[in-house]
């Protein structure tokens, strides 16, 4: 068979990556839509609300395996067309989420007011910080069965039914979450009730498709794996679960910074955070691409094609991160005020604008990369790489109060984390081939 041209590699990103490009962009809708929504309730719950945004993105990093590890795993099993070997992967991670789940809704309940405590949350934000957070952990094992699904899918190289289940997840948020908020007044705890109904939704829209609708199409038996079949699996999610924990306990720490900062800077700091990540998770669209094909190619016995997958990727990447930035930049006079009404928080989101804007290029590469090592399955590098970006930014953003550099030195601490992923990432990518 002849190695893929570029026009392949073109075709191939372009088949992959527009579709996850909608699901992951569609993917955080769920908290912009109710930090819009909570917005307009005033500073006070969206403070909280910026609180919880936080708190549920820690709360999930032991499970980031059930999406980046499955993928490649899946992926590689199909590239060597070991089909039964992909259903059994798809099996470990469905069973990894059911056991999971609902350990952690416990977790979050029992540990609730110690929680919010620890991420600096005072005063008036005590009592709309923990009723959001009471409510929300109903939705754990939704959410951890909604990444298995993505993972699962991507694996296969279809990227099309995760934006199909995503986009209606979110079209349910989107209609109960006015609907509660406002029209029932139930306040921020509405937007956690919207929340835990559409993530169910996702939930069981894939659990329908991958045990029963597709469940033959896919090679995937209804078998309980033995406990000795999730070690490996357990295994490859405690390094990745170290490496996320690296870069969300980072963001978990710039958010609780900023809150001791101030409550309009805290505000604020969640708005340009949903922002930044929005524009991230766009860019990562090639990430997933990355991980598919480079994964696909090394089952196959064919690294070379990965490593040029790999190349014709970051070459998108930097297109599209310049792209980006040009755009946010024209929407710099009238985005921040979608968020919020408020003129303070307003002015406080553009102080640190600039940061969201011409990181874009930087995110960018760094995305593509970590799509290409996960595809490796190079999970011990990106562990080691990761802590030691994440520490690099903590020591940053603890320098933060003591010398009082306030919300802008909060986002520098997020420069000094993406410049040292890309700098460690692209060291390794030049000195070895990681599709090899």
């Amino acid at each position: 068979m002849p190695s893929p041209t570029l026009r392949d590699h073109d075709r191939d990103i372009m088949r992959l990556g527009l579709p996850a490009l909608g699901a992951l962009a569609a993917d955080p809708l769920v908290s912009i839509v109710d930090t819009i929504f909570v917005g307009r309730l005033g500073v006070v719950p969206l403070a909280a609300l910026g609180v919880n945004v936080a708190v549920f993105s820690l709360a999930f990093v032991l499970f980031n395996v059930l999406e980046y590890g499955t993928t490649p795993l899946v992926a590689r099993a199909g590239g060597r067309g070991d089909h039964r070997a992909a259903g059994r992967t798809v099996i470990q991670a469905l069973s990894v989420a059911a056991l999971a789940g609902p350990l952690a809704t416990l977790v979050l309940l029992t540990l609730a007011r110690p929680i919010v405590d620890v991420m600096g949350a005072t005063g008036e934000l005590v009592d709309p910080a923990l009723g959001y957070l009471r409510i929300r952990a109903l939705a754990a094992p939704a959410v951890l069965v909604v990444t298995a699904g993505h993972g699962i899918f991507r694996g296969y190289l279809d990227t099309r039914t995760p934006l199909v289940v995503t986009l209606g997840l979110n079209l349910v948020n989107l209609v109960l979450d006015p609907l509660l908020i406002f029209g029932l007044g139930l306040g921020i705890e509405g937007a956690a009730i919207a929340t835990v109904v559409a993530q169910w939704t996702g939930a069981l829209w894939f659990l329908d498709l991958l045990l029963r609708r597709r469940r033959r199409d896919l090679g995937i038996e209804l078998v309980i794996p033995r406990l000795s079949e999730l070690i490996p699996f357990l295994r490859i999610g405690g390094v990745l679960a170290l490496r996320t924990f690296a870069l969300i306990g980072t963001m978990t720490l710039a958010t609780a910074v900023a809150t001791r900062v101030g409550t309009v800077e805290v505000a604020a700091h969640l708005v340009a955070t949903e922002i930044w990540l929005f524009l991230a998770l766009v860019v990562d669209a090639l990430a997933v691409a990355g991980q598919a094909l480079v994964a696909r190619y090394r089952g196959a016995g064919d690294p070379a094609s990965a490593r040029a997958a790999a190349d014709r990727l970051l070459v998108w990447g930097l297109r599209i991160g310049v792209g980006l930035a040009a755009l946010f930049l024209a929407l710099a006079p009238v985005l921040p005020s979608l968020f919020t009404p408020d003129i303070e928080v307003v002015a406080a989101i553009l102080l640190v604008y600039p940061f969201i804007v011409f990181m874009q290029p930087l995110n960018a590469v760094v995305f593509v990369w970590d799509g290409v090592f996960l595809g490796a399955e190079d999970f011990r590098f990106l562990a080691a790489q990761m802590l030691l970006s994440g520490t690099a930014a903590g020591i940053v953003l603890l320098l933060v109060l003591p010398m009082g550099w306030g919300l802008i030195g909060v986002w520098w601490g997020m420069v000094t984390l993406m410049l040292v992923r890309a700098l460690t990432l692209g060291w390794r990518y030049w000195r070895a081939c990681p599709a090899a």
